[in-house]
């Protein structure tokens, strides 16, 4: 692959040479960008946009009730230092119904927001879903999507499930963000000939990040049409919501429906359980809940901050989520919290 690059005071993007026999990107001008989330934390997007980064997909939301905690501060800070910014959700629906209510959560979180690039679904852990469903749990979520929202959509996977999981179908009605490392060059694909996003490593290094990030190549494609800002959209929940819990010696599942006011058949469906008298200590399991109540019904752990704790250390020892812990405590930033303060877990 020939690469020239070129330097502007934005953002570098790159001329690939035709090759018949590659996967091709959509057109040749290519431009340099990076995806991040909670776990590139705290960014400097001054430094980001000086080291020639042009374009930032931005984590939004996961599920039907989880909004990454950087989002609003990753949007506002990008959108400033003027980068070209998209968004993605990562969908975890296992059923038609569930992926109508993400499709909704998703577009309720960012609207009244402004993007430059087409809004992406990050579909990537399907449990026991066959191809049939995850292809229509897909194609429902992609398609409620561009409904409520008027903007058009990508699909973010890896190469063999692009290849292999994904329909020639979908990818007939929507483009690619493909993933592949360790390669210049994604490999050929049956069902996309062309891709629009290329992430190259998971482990690049820019300025302004800590730690490693996502680096990608983007096609002049990737740009929306419409870049008006989306409508205001609300979001109810009209299926149950979940919460992942860890297995704690003496509970079973009678004791753990009872809590959730659900009941044991629908965590052995969702869980895939093969004897539902068999659970195991630290195991985790996804368990739906019917409303804020149940939760709000549950006992409270306190707990009180130590030196060198952070949220996201506090939020994996605990079984919980960040958002959590910051909507439970009220907490205004969540890289500032203080030892020997008590927390609400």
């Amino acid at each position: 692959m020939k690469k020239t690059f070129i330097f502007s005071a934005f953002f570098i993007f790159i001329i690939f040479s035709s090759v018949s026999f590659a996967f091709e990107p959509s057109s040749n001008t290519i431009y340099n960008g990076i995806d991040v989330s909670q776990w590139q934390r705290n960014i400097n997007f001054s430094d980001v946009a000086d080291d020639n980064i042009y374009i930032v997909y931005i984590k939004a939301t996961q599920g039907n009730n989880y909004i990454d905690p950087y989002f609003e501060k990753n949007y506002a800070n990008a959108k400033k230092n003027n980068l070209k910014i998209g968004v993605y959700h990562y969908l975890t629906a296992r059923s038609i119904e569930e992926a109508i209510d993400e499709a909704l959560f998703f577009s309720s979180v960012i609207s009244k927001k402004s993007f430059d690039c087409k809004l992406a679904m990050d579909f990537e852990s399907f449990g026991s879903l066959n191809k049939e469903e995850i292809n229509n749990i897909s194609e429902t979520f992609l398609k409620k999507v561009k409904e409520l929202t008027n903007k058009e959509l990508i699909i973010y996977s890896d190469s063999f499930n692009s290849k292999n999981i994904f329909s020639t179908k979908l990818a007939s009605k929507y483009p690619i963000w493909i993933a592949e490392y360790g390669v210049s060059k994604p490999a050929k694909n049956k069902n996309w000939d062309l891709w629009q996003g290329f992430q190259y490593s998971d482990k690049g290094r820019v300025k302004g990040i800590n730690g490693y990030v996502d680096k990608d190549y983007f096609t002049k494609e990737i740009f929306l049409d419409n870049k008006t800002e989306i409508a205001k959209i609300e979001h109810k929940n009209n299926i149950d919501k979940t919460r992942f819990i860890k297995v704690k010696r003496g509970n079973t599942l009678t004791k753990l429906a009872s809590i959730y006011n659900t009941n044991i058949e629908t965590i052995v469906d969702i869980n895939n359980i093969k004897n539902p008298n068999l659970i195991f200590v630290g195991e985790i399991l996804k368990i739906p809940f019917s409303n804020e109540k149940n939760i709000g019904d549950l006992k409270h752990k306190i707990y009180t901050i130590k030196k060198g704790d952070t949220l996201s250390k506090i939020a994996l020892k605990f079984n919980v989520t960040v958002s959590e812990l910051v909507k439970m405590n009220n907490i205004k930033d969540p890289d500032l919290i203080y030892a020997g303060k008590n927390l609400r877990i």
